[in-house]
């Protein structure tokens, strides 16, 4: 029997999964690694530890198959997108730590950047807005912050990378140096309309063409590995940042077709086929991961806090011991009791854009109680959830696109079960939770599975994806409207503060 290899390289830890053919679970293996601050503001990771992690955990998850790597038919990579690495062409060493894409040095840039007027052209060549999370204005820092860079890269000598191209790297022994279109877009340096670097953006951040790796479709064969890496020399042939490997994962490969993974933040992507839409509403457009040449592309938004605002309540108010118990006190009350709780820990991210906001609690009676807050904390992240995909709507109606008819989901929170009912009741469409909801590694696999032959198109896979469950709206839709004005007002006193 074949399998397939899911390399996914996250944030906080790296895992391989191995699947079937009918993309099940067969086998996991997952590390952890260090997180860097170096500075209030500043995240790095070691790129040695990324790709030693990643080698061992691969290692692992063949072993706990109790298969070997002759049985594998393909690798798949997925990764934290934006997170970026510059390393030496002749030695493999990176010449700095891997700047994260949580990272915020590189703002006074972007401020710049923004001052010259270059927010218009990024957004209609990108599909993004100017920020320190995309990798270009990363690359820019290092090259003109470790001694020697700019010049070495000049000269040809050095190769960027996120971590997708620097564990292809490392896996083909430094002979192959590449990336796919999703990762690609995530640098403020490609034009996503034609699949290609763009010079004029290059120039506006100095950053060397020679630095860049080539950009091939998500589903291509790479490369092949070292035989002595795993015990035999495997096809690379799928990789995808890990948003866009999610949308894949939970088959949406048709235009309105949306996902939203409920992790630490909340990622909503929507597929919207072939066409580039640009967004009015405060969301960016990206390349969604392309199993051919032909472009494919999708609109994204984001929430910094999503789970994380469990976290809080088990971390910072000890009103629970472990963030399984909140669905439990949460329940324990009909509803919240009027109380609204805007996370703004970090900010507010899509469709708000407001680095300046502060998390907030409004609606407080003498009748609150810790279990109103709880279940506040939990409808907060399906409220944010729901402002992204009303704005996803909006861009939708404007180019006369089909509006999403259901949300499929995934991610750790996806698993509570008032969450997703809360979440179905807001957006007045059915949520569909898959049987697998690892979906960012099961996307990979797919990528993979397909440039080897072992699926013959999109079609066998969406046949292949089933649902656990489906949360029906069960909320008058004049109700939930007005739930989501009482939440609009809320972050209007939010942003005030």
């Amino acid at each position: 029997m074949s399998y397939l290899l899911a390399l996914d390289q996250g944030t906080s830890s790296s895992r391989s999964i191995v699947f079937d053919v009918e993309g099940r679970i067969v086998a996991m293996a997952q590390r952890e690694f260090r997180q860097l601050y170096p500075q209030p503001g500043w995240v790095e990771h070691d790129p040695r530890e990324l790709w030693q992690t990643q080698l061992d955990t691969a290692r692992e998850a063949l072993q706990r198959a109790s298969i070997t790597a002759a049985q594998v038919k393909a690798i798949g990579i997925t990764n934290q997108r934006e997170t970026t690495v510059v390393w030496n062409r002749r030695t493999g060493e990176p010449v700095h730590n891997a700047i994260v894409w949580q990272d915020r040095r590189a703002e006074p840039l972007c401020a710049w950047l923004r001052e010259q007027g270059h927010a218009e052209r990024v957004r209609q060549t990108t599909g993004l807005i100017i920020d320190a999370y995309f990798a270009g204005t990363k690359i820019h820092w290092i090259l003109h912050n470790v001694p020697g860079a700019r010049e070495a890269a000049q000269r040809g000598e050095l190769a960027f990378g996120t971590v997708d191209s620097w564990l292809l790297w490392k896996l083909t022994g430094g002979r192959v140096h590449a990336t796919d279109v999703s990762n690609a877009s995530r640098t403020m340096l490609f034009d996503v309309r034609s699949n290609a670097w763009d010079e004029a953006l290059l120039n506006v951040l100095d950053v060397p063409a020679s630095l860049l790796p080539a950009v091939h479709p998500s589903s291509h064969m790479f490369g092949e590995t070292d035989a002595a890496l795993l015990g035999a020399s495997l096809p690379i042939g799928g990789m995808a940042g890990d948003q866009q490997s999610a949308l894949f994962g939970q088959a949406c490969f048709q235009a309105g077709m949306a996902k939203n993974t409920y992790g630490t933040g909340c990622f909503m992507l929507m597929h919207t086929g072939g066409s580039f839409q640009p967004s009015s509403n405060g969301l960016i457009a990206t390349s969604a991961a392309q199993p051919t040449v032909a472009p494919q592309y999708a609109q994204e938004g984001s929430v910094f806090i999503g789970g994380a605002v469990v976290q809080w309540l088990r971390d910072g108010l000890k009103a629970i011991q472990a963030s399984a118990e909140v669905q439990s006190l949460a329940q324990s009350v009909p509803d919240s009791g009027g109380v609204m709780f805007v996370p703004a820990f970090t900010g507010l991210g899509a469709p708000y854009w407001n680095a300046n906001a502060q998390g907030a609690i409004v609606g407080l009676t003498r009748g609150s109680t810790v279990a109103h807050l709880a279940r506040a904390a939990l409808e907060s992240i399906a409220f944010q959830s729901a402002a992204l995909l009303q704005a996803m709507n909006r861009d939708v109606a404007a180019a006369g696109g089909v509006p999403v008819s259901e949300l499929r989901v995934d991610g750790g929170a996806c698993v509570n079960d008032l969450l997703m009912q809360f979440q179905s009741d807001l957006l007045g469409i059915p949520v569909v939770r898959p049987r697998v909801i690892e979906t960012t590694a099961l996307g990979a696999a797919y990528l993979a599975g397909l440039a080897t032959g072992v699926w013959k198109g999109i079609g066998e896979l969406a046949q292949q994806w089933q649902a656990e469950r489906r949360f029906l709206p069960t909320m008058e839709r004049s109700e939930a409207q007005a739930r989501m004005e009482r939440w609009e007002h809320a972050v209007r006193q939010t942003v005030a503060v």
